[in-house]
């Protein structure tokens, strides 16, 4: 069965960088596109990033634009999330997502999340 599994959430300054990854099994990972969401204490789930299979095409949200990465590697089954600069607002639960869907509603396997904390 398909299986997300996240990593990588920790409590860190703000101004500070963690990387997410993401471990994917039961499906053929490089045939789809990935993604990432997060939802914040109290708030809606939001799309953050995307990336084709290939890894060449990739889309952000304005929000992390600049400061989060997006990859994979597809011998591994694998997604990454490097955070940089990261603000008090990037506190959230982060979930990984098998395909391009930019909606949750539209997500049809995601991960249980990894949580990222960003506070003094």
């Amino acid at each position: 069965q398909v299986q997300l599994v996240e990593s990588g959430g920790s409590i860190v300054q703000p101004g500070g960088s963690l990387r997410l990854s993401c471990a994917a099994s039961g499906f053929s990972f490089g045939v789809y596109s990935m993604s990432y969401f997060r939802q914040a204490p109290g708030k809606g789930p939001e799309w953050v990033s995307r990336i084709s299979p290939s890894g060449r095409n990739i889309d952000y949200a304005d929000s992390v634009k600049g400061r989060f990465t997006i990859s994979r590697d597809n011998t591994k089954n694998t997604l990454y999330l490097q955070m940089n600069s990261l603000k008090p607002e990037d506190t959230a639960q982060y979930y990984c997502a098998r395909g391009s869907a930019i909606t949750w509603g539209a997500v049809d396997y995601r991960g249980k999340g990894t949580l990222v904390t960003v506070s003094t």
